[in-house]
């Protein structure tokens, strides 16, 4: 298995394996990844064996947090930022539960630690809180994001 950066022939991979992983309502658009891609294509990791297995991507920014609005406006992305935010962090569901998404978060880690960046904001679900709390995030309480129309919570991990 290989981590590395993405690049944009693996977009489309991506847009798929997000399709599987998250409902309609939440999941990324081949478009939006194609945006985001381009406005922040620095935060972009991803897992292959042979193929794109899995990946991790989010925006820079100064804002604590998390809004919405970043999920839908790639341009709020500030390379300068103090705070990276993760916006998924997926796995293809037939190599799930193998440890790679650990693999791929502690990737993502280490690229806010050498960009000497703050923190790290994102938003779970309840059933995650405890996975994204054994890499040292904090639970911040329930979020105010209604992305998807779901339940969402805020955490945080200060680098």
């Amino acid at each position: 298995m290989i981590l590395r950066q993405a690049v944009i022939g693996d977009i489309e991979a991506i847009s798929h394996i997000e399709s599987l992983c998250f409902p309609k309502a939440e999941a990324a658009t081949y478009e939006q990844f194609k945006e985001r891609f381009n406005a922040f294509s620095e935060n972009f990791l991803v897992l292959e064996d042979k193929d794109v297995i899995g990946f991790i991507n989010g925006n820079t920014s100064n804002i604590k947090g998390l809004p919405d609005a970043f999920y839908e406006d790639a341009s709020l992305h500030d390379p300068s930022g103090d705070y990276m935010t993760v916006f998924g962090l997926d796995v293809h569901p037939d190599y799930q539960h193998q440890g790679l998404a650990h693999t791929l978060m502690n990737g993502y880690i280490t690229l806010a630690k050498e960009r000497n960046k703050k923190g790290i904001f994102l938003t779970c679900k309840d059933h995650l809180i405890g996975f994204y709390e054994s890499f040292g995030y904090k639970h911040l309480g329930v979020s105010s994001s209604t992305h998807g129309e779901a339940k969402w919570n805020d955490m945080y991990m200060e680098i």
